[in-house]
């Protein structure tokens, strides 16, 4: 395949930005999406250019590492992938590929396609934890959880934190995110005693952050590559009115 790649290129967060076009050549249908910028890279970096900067690391769907919006879709135009999962088969011989950062003013620009996702890891610290005494690890099954509980908390900690519900919503919220984050423990027996706590904190400081207001687009879940379901910021924004009136 021979493609044309539209890529944002900026130096550091002070630059004003631009999107450069580079020509790929016989590109493999069967390599990822990363390998073609590998292959990009190498020509630039042969070439005396800059390499394009990007996210990544496992190559494996499972560290949200990869984000970036391939013609104004998060993780490009297959559903329910990350970008490294990706493949060129999805793209036509001579397509013209527009590659971007996120784009939301909770994730500033860092270089290129990197954005800085630590508006997440905050919000985590916020309430995204138990407590839990140390010592010897509890015996199996000492704390009975049903089925029901569990496979939902199983399906809210599948979230990767990767970004692409931000990206894709049109007011940059965070809401399905924080989501399944205040989800997952919330729904088992250990998570129970900072329930209300855990979801005030970490709501205040999604709004700290500056991530917009969830107006149930639903965008957020249709590009989410672990299909994180909606109703659980219903079950959030439930948590959250609950724990406000014992307040």
């Amino acid at each position: 395949m021979d493609i044309q790649v539209r890529v944002w290129r900026q130096s550091d967060p002070s630059d004003k930005g631009r999107m450069v076009t580079y020509d790929v050549k016989d590109i493999s249908p069967d390599a990822s999406f990363l390998e073609m910028l590998d292959v990009l890279n190498e020509k630039l970096i042969l070439d005396g250019d800059d390499p394009i900067a990007f996210d990544h690391d496992c190559r494996e769907g499972i560290c949200g590492m990869c984000g970036m919006m391939i013609n104004g879709v998060a993780h490009g135009p297959e559903r329910a992938t990350t970008t490294c999962q990706l493949h060129m088969r999805h793209f036509n011989d001579g397509d013209v590929i527009d590659v971007e950062p996120w784009r939301a003013s909770a994730f500033p620009v860092v270089k290129d396609l990197v954005v800085n996702r630590g508006a997440f890891d905050r919000i985590i610290q916020a309430g995204g934890y138990i407590t839990a005494p140390t010592g010897t690890a509890p015996d199996a099954h000492a704390t009975p959880v049903p089925k029901p509980d569990a496979d939902a908390a199983f399906e809210a900690a599948t979230c990767i934190g990767c970004g692409a519900c931000v990206a894709a919503c049109p007011n940059g919220s965070s809401m399905l995110f924080t989501a399944a984050k205040v989800a997952h423990l919330g729904l088992l027996p250990q998570g129970q005693p900072e329930r209300d706590s855990r979801v005030v904190d970490m709501l205040e400081a999604q709004d700290e952050e500056g991530f917009g207001g969830c107006t149930n687009m639903g965008e957020c879940t249709t590009v989410c590559p672990k299909g994180i379901p909606l109703t659980l910021i219903g079950r959030l924004n439930n948590d959250y009115r609950k724990a406000m009136k014992k307040r």
